[in-house]
């Protein structure tokens, strides 16, 4: 992981993030089906961002972010589902949500310019 990457930093935080509350909702909800979703969707943005380091062309480099955008996205659904139906506290949901939230943004504007650059 690149040290100073704001994106890589972050999506691999959250990543951590993911794992842990994976396995609070199994430890303490005993909820197995949306745990292994969060899991899922929680962890790829993170492992989109890396593997776009070692992209083959500019266009592979974007679809992969691309990629996370849509997983990153896809987690932000499943933070708000589980808040909703109660697995997590308001205070948990807001920090998850922010910090997905942030992710996006960065992902949303990375995208942006690298397809501004592309034409």
């Amino acid at each position: 992981m690149q040290k100073n990457n704001v994106l890589h930093t972050k999506s691999y935080a959250f990543a951590i993030r993911a794992v842990n509350l994976s396995q609070y909702l199994t430890k303490e909800k005993k909820e197995y089906i949306l745990s292994k979703q969060i899991l899922r969707s929680g962890t790829s943005t993170g492992a989109l961002v890396s593997e776009s380091e070692f992209a083959q062309s500019h266009a592979d480099f974007i679809n992969k972010l691309m990629i996370g955008l849509k997983e990153a996205n896809e987690t932000k659904y499943w933070i708000n589902l589980l808040h909703d139906t109660h697995f997590i506290s308001q205070s948990m949901f807001q920090s998850l949500i922010d910090d997905i939230k942030e992710i996006i943004r960065i992902l949303v504007s990375i995208i942006k310019k690298l397809k501004s650059t592309q034409k």
